[in-house]
């Protein structure tokens, strides 16, 4: 921490000047809430194959949604099962807490977790969806669940009859046109500095708002343990955590 302290000041002040601020988040954010990866050593999804014979990327797919709901809403069960209970953490605490010093403060996330809602952050883009949203593809209805204990897999709509299904973001589909359209408002409105917060930054409509920042000389701030698709762009780097860094910022801008 001592090395990023010097980094974490001077990203302080930029923050302190800034009057519009866009942060985006992956699963890295989350991570101190103890959340379970999908993939890699110790994730969910360790093996190639799931125990269906698919792999996860097929088996959590529109297309297997469509053909075999019972196959995507066991392991959409599994991953829900596996995050139950857990909660928000310091980081996604800090960027509420940050919010309320800003003309518009907005975090793009690409967490179905629903973390971000929980700690109060206000101008949110949940650009994957939520788990918790659930709604009926047939008739549209929709409702929110705090988890999904006592439904029936594949659930089905009690108006209906018809296929009920979270409002995520599956493999193969595409992103919701809302979300989107409130990103590229966000960016024609203008930002005064972008953070990127726990993403790899792997999709192009995560790592293109950094870029853009970075073309025209705005402060970008990178906080991340790891190197990423945006670490060569931005002006500032911080490899920490950001349940370490971000509630020193917000501690900096907000002094008791």
């Amino acid at each position: 921490m001592s090395n990023a302290s010097s980094i974490i000041e001077q990203v302080a002040a930029e923050l302190a000047l800034a009057r519009r601020v866009l942060a985006i988040t992956g699963a890295g954010i989350s991570a101190d809430s103890g959340l379970p990866t999908y993939r890699g050593i110790g994730g969910l999804y360790e093996s190639d194959l799931t125990e269906d014979g698919f792999p996860i990327e097929e088996a959590l797919s529109g297309d297997m949604m469509r053909s075999r709901p019972d196959i995507t809403w066991k392991y959409i069960h599994q991953i829900e099962s596996s995050c139950r209970d857990r909660k928000h953490n310091v980081a996604h605490e800090a960027l509420a807490q940050m919010q309320s010093r800003y003309e518009r403060f907005t975090v793009l996330t690409q967490n179905i977790d629903g973390f971000h809602r929980a700690a109060g952050s206000r101008d949110l883009i949940e650009i994957h969806g939520c788990v918790h949203e659930l709604y009926c593809v047939a008739c549209g209805s929709s409702r929110d669940v705090p988890n999904y204990s006592g439904l029936r897999i594949p659930p089905r709509c009690s108006d209906c009859s018809g296929l009920i299904r979270p409002r995520v973001v599956l493999f193969g589909e595409m992103l919701p046109e809302d979300a989107l359209e409130r990103l590229y408002a966000v960016m024609a409105q203008g930002v005064d500095l972008v953070l990127s917060i726990g993403t790899t930054s792997v999709f192009p409509y995560i790592a293109a708002p950094v870029l853009q920042a970075a073309r025209a000389g705005l402060p970008t701030v990178e906080i991340n343990p790891g190197t990423t698709e945006v670490s060569h762009l931005v002006r500032y780097r911080i490899r920490e955590r950001a349940a370490v860094v971000l509630p020193e910022l917000a501690r900096r801008l907000n002094p008791a």
